[in-house]
């Protein structure tokens, strides 16, 4: 992975598919023997904009412009810093957490990507296979960093059920998980970044994050797309656990 020095990669506005995606898509159109749903699948990929930037540029999935463009507005990923990526597979958050905080380079920061799956090697990024759920795992990933964590992140999302209530619920269940790890392996100051899928819950987690962050808000990013409910918190000023060691 090229390494620019603190030089940030800016997201802009994507550029449209080129002629080798129009093509095809053309040759979509009129293919045979497809489910229409996954026909359509294909359809949006091909002209999403932002697949076709993660292809020239290397990311894994069209979801790590997600994270550049939180992170340009915020600046939550500062060289040096120490990141941890909940549910990483397949690591385009933590690609964009590893050239923002310059992980791999002299004097730079460190970013523990963390996920029961396994995932090729990313460079600068260390893999955990772990289940972020289980008991130990708050204090392996603190060793791992050698400290604890500056930014939290969590792109996380359970399958799609097809049922929005049932979706919402599953998802606020997967936020609030990442958020007990956060407080667990989080410096006081640390940033906490997740996805929320709107339906009614989230108001519950809101409140607790306002009471143990100084500032919280909600934003979706461009590359989140306009017919998703899915929306980020990015929460700042981590005040700490009572009585917990940094």
């Amino acid at each position: 992975m090229r390494r620019r020095g603190t030089t940030r990669r800016r997201s802009g506005s994507p550029p449209g598919p080129r002629a080798a995606d129009e093509g095809r898509f053309k040759r979509l159109r009129t293919a045979k023997g497809r489910r229409l749903s996954s026909s359509r699948w294909l359809t949006r990929q091909l002209r999403d904009p932002y697949v076709a930037a993660a292809r020239r540029q290397g990311y894994r999935s069209r979801a790590a412009f997600k994270l550049v463009e939180l992170d340009d507005r915020f600046r939550f990923l500062k060289p040096g810093g120490l990141v941890v990526d909940l549910g990483a597979a397949p690591g385009g958050w933590s690609q964009v957490a590893a050239e923002r905080v310059q992980a791999g380079v002299a004097g730079g920061g460190r970013v523990v990507a963390v996920d029961c799956r396994e995932m090729d090697a990313i460079a600068g990024v260390a893999l955990v296979l772990l289940d972020f759920l289980s008991d130990h795992a708050p204090a392996r990933i603190r060793a791992v960093l050698d400290g604890p964590a500056d930014v939290v992140l969590s792109d996380m999302a359970a399958p799609a059920t097809g049922h929005a209530a049932t979706d919402h619920l599953r998802i606020m269940g997967l936020l609030d998980a990442a958020y007990d790890f956060a407080r667990e392996v989080l410096r006081p100051g640390g940033v906490f970044v997740g996805k929320v899928l709107r339906g009614g819950t989230e108001k519950n987690l809101l409140i607790t994050l306002k009471r143990d962050f100084r500032t919280v808000r909600h934003v979706k990013p461009p590359a989140s797309r306009k017919d998703s409910a899915e929306i980020f918190v990015i929460a700042t000023g981590y005040r700490g656990r009572p009585g917990a060691k940094s």
